[in-house]
């Protein structure tokens, strides 16, 4: 499921269940209250655009989800490095 966009390339591994660690330490900016936007709801043709090869669509009477094919992201860095030495290997025949 997408929770957020990342101005970044590449994906970031988050975990929208874990709470936020508590310290000791105190700065400005987190005493501040942190406001989230409201979620953005796109149509299954602006889904489709967005879309990277390595994400699904679940598609259910009740809602459109965007997902990671795979789950596990340890599997999906073993994928990435093993695409990435086969078209290197492509590269050079």
């Amino acid at each position: 499921m997408v929770i957020g966009e990342n101005s970044r390339a590449g994906d970031m591994e988050v975990n929208p269940v874990r709470a936020k660690e508590a310290s000791n330490v105190r700065t400005v900016n987190k005493d501040e209250k942190m406001y989230l936007s409201p979620p953005k709801r796109m149509s299954i043709e602006e889904l489709i655009g967005y879309m990277n090869d390595d994400e699904v669509l679940e598609v259910t009477p009740k809602s459109v989800r965007l997902r990671k094919a795979e789950l596990d992201s340890g599997a999906r860095e073993r994928a990435a490095r093993s695409r990435k030495k086969q078209m290197k290997a492509a590269h050079q025949k």
